[in-house]
């Protein structure tokens, strides 16, 4: 037996048959043997064991190597699927609120994991084709390491100002290149575009005061000017000149008499850009009112340090009860620009004891008080929702199993033709067509038996059964070919009658086929180990199936080679 083993494995065309990389230490030569003991006794059993030992250590490697490869292939397969069930959310803020903690274990349809790119608009670059594709290279730097990424994101929320004079900041080409991309957002892109100019919302807003009237929605008055030439003087004293577009107080100014009003004219002029002016408002406190989504907070802020900017130096805020009055403002500014699901709505109250609205601000609007934890999560849950919305799912395709029109391996597709008492099924005949019998009559199959008798000699020495060759009808028999459907048409009377006529009998069928299902035991023991290891045809490494189904097909395998190899 071990001879055998010996000269099969050393055989150069069964070490060629074999996948890259398995039994490769059968190909290198034995390293040279220690010199043996004194004793007779080990000479005798040196060689056997050395030979034993070396087959036995091939397989224990082939073994570990299918283990390994079928590992990998399982490990590559899911790590594949979790990428493709992750959608991938961009962030546009500064770096002091990690949104990724609140995002972590979120899932949107249920089955989506949500992975957060966080950037502000310096960091990111992007191209976008006209087909909605929109690819984003992102720079930044965790922990003073940089960090360099493309993606292609799924929905976007904006939180820092796209354009700012104050710190010449324009990013306005971001936003138009993700709104080339039709990239989802919160507010939509559109909305954002529009909220880069302060003059262009308050004409909004003017057109609501239009609507509704002084006493529901108090919008103060306001004077635009698209350059200084125009900018000579005013009807009354003070006012506030607002220069450009800024946020957080910068670029305000506060005019007591047409002296200061043309010294500001002179700096309109070296800013090349547009003006605005506003009535002085000795207020008592500032109003703030925010909607995210569903949920509305008020706020009032009283300055403590005496400057006439609220925002700037010291000022107390509280939390104030929410009236059906504000509760009015922010939703009918929330209808700006196709809807916006997070703004805020400023407003002061003068010390005559009215109300001026003053500012609209969107969805990269400052999260302010005691409650700033609870609105982050209130953004979160905003976000989540619009993602279920407005991200469609997409289906992914379940493992399936393998169909039943594998062949069987080794000699089973013998022993399933050589059966006792078995008859080859017929394809039956087209609808409507001339039945013939489709099998070789009686007399040419013993014809056949004849010559596979006189070839016995050259099959025994590696090469396919003839059987499988000559016999087209019952290779078709394993594998049915699908045949074109034909109109139907009226039956055949005779048909029936001729078809059991063409059918040879099953008692004269010749006894030569169990003969040939003997292959030589050799054969078969080489034939097995091959198409054990044999796996480009084995469905192990498919991507349908599992890992349980690839564990049980890699078991069943080396059973099969392990007892075909030591069944003597």
């Amino acid at each position: 037996m071990m001879n055998f083993l010996r000269r099969r494995l050393s055989d150069s065309s069964f070490i060629a048959n074999l996948p890259n990389g398995y039994m490769t230490d059968l190909q290198r030569p034995e390293p040279p043997q220690p010199p043996p003991p004194a004793s007779p006794t080990p000479d005798k059993r040196q060689a056997p064991q050395s030979a034993g030992s070396s087959f036995f250590t091939s397989i224990s490697n082939a073994v570990k190597q299918t283990t390994a490869a079928a590992a990998a292939g399982l490990a590559e397969q899911t790590s594949t699927g979790a990428a493709k069930k992750a959608k991938i959310l961009l962030i546009v803020d500064e770096p002091h609120t990690d949104w990724a903690k609140l995002f972590r274990g979120k899932k949107i349809h249920g089955d989506y994991d949500i992975r957060v790119e966080q950037a502000e608009f310096a960091e990111i670059n992007l191209i976008a084709q006209a087909d909605g594709t929109c690819m984003v290279d992102m720079q930044v730097f965790r922990n003073s390491t940089k960090v360099v990424r493309s993606f292609k994101p799924d929905f976007i929320i904006v939180r820092q100002h796209p354009y700012s004079m104050a710190e010449n900041e324009n990013f306005r080409n971001i936003i138009i290149g993700l709104q080339y991309g039709s990239l989802p957002s919160v507010n939509s892109l559109e909305s954002i575009y529009n909220f880069c100019d302060k003059p262009w919302v308050f004409a909004q807003m003017a057109s609501i005061y239009k609507r509704l009237g002084p006493e529901k929605f108090p919008l103060i008055e306001q004077i635009y000017y698209p350059n200084h030439k125009e900018m000579i003087t005013m009807p009354t004293f003070p006012v506030v000149v607002k220069i450009g577009h800024a946020h957080s107080g910068m670029g305000k100014v506060k005019v007591e008499n047409h002296y200061d009003f043309q010294d500001i004219a002179s700096v309109v002029a070296l800013a090349n850009t547009y003006a605005t002016t506003e009535p002085f408002i000795d207020s008592k406190y500032d109003i703030r009112i925010q909607k995210i989504g569903n949920n509305y907070k008020a706020y009032m802020r009283t300055s403590i340090s005496g400057n006439w900017k609220t925002n700037t130096g010291s000022a107390m805020l509280e939390q104030i009860a929410m009236t059906e009055r504000y509760r009015l403002w922010v939703d009918v500014c929330s209808e700006m620009f196709g809807g916006l699901d997070i703004c805020a709505v400023k407003a002061v109250h003068g010390k005559d004891g009215k109300d001026y609205i003053i500012e609209v601000m969107d969805c990269t609007m400052p999260l302010i008080g005691e409650h700033q934890a609870e609105d982050r999560e209130l953004l979160t849950e905003l976000i989540l929702d619009k993602m279920n919305l407005l991200i469609p799912r997409t289906t992914i395709p379940s493992p399936q199993r393998p169909t039943a029109t594998q062949q069987p391996q080794g000699g089973s597709l013998k022993e399933a033709q050589t059966q006792p008492g078995s008859c080859p099924q017929q394809r039956p005949p087209p609808q409507g067509g001339s039945t013939q019998p489709q099998g070789p009559p009686a007399q040419s199959q013993d014809q056949l038996q004849q010559h596979h008798a006189s070839h016995d000699g050259p099959r025994l020495q590696g090469g396919p059964p003839p059987q499988l060759q000559r016999q087209p009808s019952q290779a078709t028999h394993q594998q049915p070919a699908v045949q074109p459907q034909r109109p139907q048409s009226q039956p055949v009377k005779g048909q029936p009658e001729q078809k059991m006529q063409a059918q040879p009998p099953i008692k004269s069928q010749p006894k030569t086929p169990k003969q040939q299902s003997q292959p030589h035991p050799q054969l078969n023991k080489s034939q097995s180990l091959t198409n054990a290891f044999n796996f480009t045809e084995s469905s192990l490494f498919r991507s349908n199936l599992n890992e349980d189904e690839a564990k049980a097909e890699t078991i069943r395998n080396l059973r099969k080679s392990f007892a075909s190899l030591f069944s003597d």
